[in-house]
């Protein structure tokens, strides 16, 4: 007696959502074609692959990278700035409240450094995650982002 393999099908309503997607995005894409008033869509800059690795860097640059760690009681801030090493290894780098951090991202824009990458931890909270792209967005504005801030002088 032969029996039949279950098959698994995917829900009507997944495929109607994807092709409405899709349909949204390429009329999305249309309008005001070549005028002011297009709606500007985020983009990704693919890099072209050389066909041989003689153009390619031999190890990954060194940045900088603004930590959000989860908060602690032992740990009076949650923000940390490290420079991991090329070698593997991985600094701490000191806790640093918002006051100091500022500083010191202020410091590192002042020496022409390139703009932090943002690590934040997991378990971190929203509103620390919140608080550090605020602070890199004061130090490294770029008119591609903007933070919203609530207007604590209106209540």
């Amino acid at each position: 007696m032969a029996t039949e393999s279950p098959t698994h099908h995917a829900p009507v309503w997944l495929f109607s959502f994807v092709d409405l997607a899709f349909l949204l995005l390429i009329a999305m894409t249309q309008l005001d074609e070549g005028r002011e008033l297009a709606v500007e869509l985020g983009e990704i800059v693919v890099p072209r692959i050389h066909a041989s690795a003689e153009g390619m860097p031999a190890a990954a640059a060194a940045r900088w990278q603004l930590r959000v760690h989860p908060a602690d009681a032992s740990a009076a801030s949650p923000f940390a700035l490290a420079l991991p090493q090329l070698d593997g290894s991985e600094p701490q780098g000191e806790r640093l409240d918002a006051a100091a951090l500022r500083t010191r991202l202020a410091a590192l824009h002042a020496a022409s450094v390139a703009r932090p990458l943002l690590a934040p931890h997991a378990d971190s909270r929203s509103q620390d995650l919140l608080d550090a792209v605020s602070i890199l967005e004061e130090v490294w504005p770029d008119r591609r982002r903007a933070t919203v801030a609530p207007d604590l002088a209106a209540k």
